[in-house]
């Protein structure tokens, strides 16, 4: 049984920093896909971030060089750094984790509850 926990949203000010944890438990998630994903009230949900089998990042490009992910298989916990924080970026976050490589699309097999993350 697959479970996945974030935390670490809040309010901040625009310009300010954030770092949200993912802590996953059921799997081990070395060799997995994991992503973060947001939803906006009224937008549908979108890609932020994600890390490959490989290690490998990619981001949207409106959070490409303020958004950092970064993982810790031994701790089974991902993180999303956020800096540089916009009004815009305020949403609910989602930790998401897939046996696949699902990049940024919204199609991961296990998801979070989610966290609130303000921006004003």
């Amino acid at each position: 049984h697959v479970q996945l926990v974030e935390s670490g949203g809040g309010s901040v000010q625009a310009g300010g920093s954030l770092r949200l944890s993912c802590a996953v438990s059921g799997y081990t998630y070395r060799g997995y896909c994991m992503g973060w994903f947001r939803q906006a009230p009224g937008k549908e949900r979108e890609g932020v971030a994600a890390i490959d089998s490989d290690g490998i990042a990619s981001y949207a490009d409106s959070v490409k060089g303020r958004f950092t992910i970064t993982m810790n298989s031994v701790q089974n916990t991902v993180w999303l750094q956020m800096n540089s924080l916009l009004p815009e970026d305020t949403a609910v976050y989602y930790c998401a984790a897939d046996v696949f490589d699902r990049g940024l699309s919204a199609e991961y097999m296990y998801w979070g509850q989610g966290t609130q993350v303000t921006v004003s």
